[in-house]
């Protein structure tokens, strides 16, 4: 039987959904979500009501309307005091803060970008041996008696001895009537993936800039998490030198070098080399840089990469370009030049944070 307050919580539920989704830009756009993650949830703000109350106190010493008085005088008796700034005509702002499971925001947002569920590629699957109880036995512990099975084997035996009309049609099981449920291991393939974030961290690339690389690398783990039953994620950055380096880093190193975009593939294709096997993991490279390289040479030197070392291994190469105000742009169209017709490497302008949306949706809108 369904209780009331079992409806009552899912119609809230449905409303939490749908402020979630109808804000969703929003929520994207100001990356106030990302402070306010859990290890499998994360906390958000939606706009409540507040509901008005009486509180009751005493009327020892007199109340509104008892005495003597003339229209204006102050209600304690006292002169009127003076309140700073002027009246407003908007009502006031109240929040609600609900907990929604990683999960479920992943869910909203792939309805909300209508984005495919990813298929594995070829043979990028791990196994994990699990238990299937697919048998019986004459033996085993108390534990997996099979009664139904114990109790048929009890009364065919009573039947065919003759002994069933006699008991009166009490039927006793005896130790060879006992059937036991039996199991066997069978290999269940699951698939795994590893993210592996590149940033140029170059002088050109501000704040602003690693925020809105911070806040898209937030909601593509949202999804990719939802997709796979394990993600690792490998950070790299760069200026004219590639180190991997831990999250916290990430976001807030800032360098004032050039930038050789070569040394973050290089180093990216080596992680993938010795950690992460291609015929077992699915994987995801995503750089992200305001498009400014150290020279046409060093981009030829990334194409070469991209053809001959990454792409053959990777699920798919995602670029995103932060704009800046310092940076040239120029990378994203040489990527777009030399790869015009290939599904496997997606490139994406951000402009600003309005611009997240959009980008995440070409990224993740493939399936790949």
């Amino acid at each position: 039987m369904v209780q009331k307050i079992d409806l009552d919580h899912t119609r809230f539920r449905q409303i939490v959904r749908g402020s979630i989704r109808r804000d969703l830009r929003k929520h994207i756009a100001n990356g106030s979500l990302i402070a306010r993650r859990g290890e499998k949830t994360v906390t958000i703000p939606l706009p409540r009501i507040q509901i008005p109350r009486f509180r009751y106190g005493s009327n020892e010493g007199g109340g509104v309307g008892q005495g003597q008085g003339d229209p204006g005088d102050p209600i304690d008796g006292d002169e009127a005091g003076q309140g700073q700034g002027e009246a407003g005509d908007k009502a006031g702002e109240h929040e609600l803060e609900v907990e929604v499971s990683l999960e479920e925001l992943a869910r909203i947002l792939g309805e909300e970008l209508e984005l495919p569920n990813i298929q594995p590629r070829g043979k990028k699957q791990l196994t994990t041996e699990v238990n299937r109880y697919t048998g019986i036995r004459r033996v085993g512990p108390a534990s997996l008696r099979h009664l139904k099975r114990t109790f048929k084997r009890a009364l065919k035996r009573e039947i065919a001895s003759g002994n069933f009309e006699r008991s009166g049609g009490v039927v006793v099981p005896v130790p060879d009537d006992m059937r036991y449920r039996s199991w066997e291991p069978r290999m269940i393939p699951e698939s795994n993936a590893v993210i592996v974030y590149m940033m140029d961290v170059s002088g050109s690339m501000g704040d602003e800039q690693k925020e809105i690389v911070r806040i898209e690398a937030f909601w593509i783990d949202t999804w990719l998490k939802s997709q796979y039953k394990q993600i690792e994620t490998r950070y790299v950055v760069h200026d004219a030198e590639a180190k991997e380096v831990d999250e916290h880093t990430f976001f807030h190193l800032r360098e004032s070098g050039g930038t050789k975009i070569s040394s973050a593939y290089e180093l990216c294709e080596s992680i993938i080399a010795a950690d992460y096997p291609p015929e077992e993991w699915n994987i995801y490279p995503f750089h992200f840089s305001d498009g400014d390289n150290w020279s046409g040479g060093d981009t030829a030197r990334c194409l070469d990469l991209l053809r001959e070392r990454l792409l053959p291994k990777v699920n798919v190469f995602c670029y995103g370009q932060v704009r800046s105000t310092y940076g040239s742009g120029q990378f994203k169209n040489d990527l777009d030049g030399a790869f015009p017709n290939d599904d496997l490497v997606i490139t994406s302008d951000i402009p600003d944070k309005d611009g997240i949306m959009g980008s995440i949706k070409e990224f993740l809108g493939t399936g790949q």
